[in-house]
């Protein structure tokens, strides 16, 4: 999920509460807040919606602090309800700010030196939610990893900022997924990631063929076949250059599976992070 998925889409205002004019969402998803008061979301686990959650939260609050908000007091009443609840399911209660809604934040800043100073608010804010963020991201991060394949290697992302998107979007629909319709899915961002990395890797002046077109950026089989001719000469690697052609597709078959499951789906996914991560390593 996005922070922008805890609102009611296509309802905005200009806000100058404070001021200054900015657009703003002004309606929340209340059906989808008050569910989670009751229990865990059906489409979406605890973990998937804690993160984004607590940032929306914080960007809120900030927001009010600063410029202003559209939403009213018993809005920011049930953020912070919504949030706690989510964080009580995952056994989570170090975060306790000393206020419950706008109403008890403002008197909260004006007691505590933040009268006039939007700065002295945010640090206030982030001082009760920045810990909170640490932690969520770290309960994220072994959540997902726990779910595919895991590279060697150290190093948690490969540093190409499209490609770690991508793989983490196919962590996460791989983990939630539960149709044929979702394993189909967790194909297609297989593929997606692989063209991630066919944009990122490849470089035609250094691995395309003397006096022919750059192939596409969608032709993975053919770029990162290349990438692996160039950086894998000779007769050693031949294997291994059989292993990432496989890989791709492998990936691509399961994109166009009509009765995808969780087997197909998985090992398709971990071949995908079985190519990045060694073409990581080549470049």
């Amino acid at each position: 999920m996005r922070t922008w998925d805890f609102y009611r889409p296509g309802e905005e205002v200009v806000s100058n509460a404070w001021g200054s004019e900015v657009t703003q969402q002004s309606a929340i998803d209340v059906d989808l807040l008050e569910g989670l008061l009751d229990g865990p979301n059906p489409a979406h686990g605890d973990i998937e919606i804690v993160v984004p959650l607590a940032r929306f939260v914080h960007d809120e609050y900030e927001a009010y602090g600063t410029h202003g908000s559209p939403l009213s007091n018993d809005d920011s009443r049930l953020l912070l309800r919504a949030l706690k609840a989510v964080l009580e399911r995952l056994g989570i209660d170090t975060f306790d700010p000393p206020f419950r809604d706008y109403e008890t934040f403002r008197k909260y800043w004006r007691a505590n030196d933040g009268h006039g100073s939007w700065q002295a608010r945010r640090d206030m804010l982030h001082d009760k939610f920045d810990t909170l963020h640490e932690m969520l991201d770290a309960r994220e991060t072994d959540s997902l990893a726990g779910a595919l394949a895991d590279p060697i290697s150290p190093r948690k992302a490969t540093g190409w900022q499209r490609v770690d998107e991508e793989l983490n979007e196919m962590r996460r629909h791989f983990q939630a997924a539960r149709t044929e319709q979702d394993y189909s899915n967790v194909g297609n961002d297989a593929v997606a990631a692989l063209e991630a990395l066919s944009s990122a890797s490849y470089e035609h002046t250094r691995h395309g063929e003397p006096g022919t077109d750059e192939p596409p950026v969608p032709n993975t089989k053919s770029r990162l076949g290349r990438v692996v001719e160039v950086e894998l000469p000779g007769s050693e690697n031949a294997e291994l250059r059989k292993v990432v052609r496989a890989a791709i597709e492998l990936a691509q078959a399961t994109k166009h599976r009509r009765n995808g499951d969780r087997r197909s789906a998985g090992m398709a996914a971990d071949a995908v992070l079985l190519v990045v991560n060694l073409v990581r390593r080549l470049r």
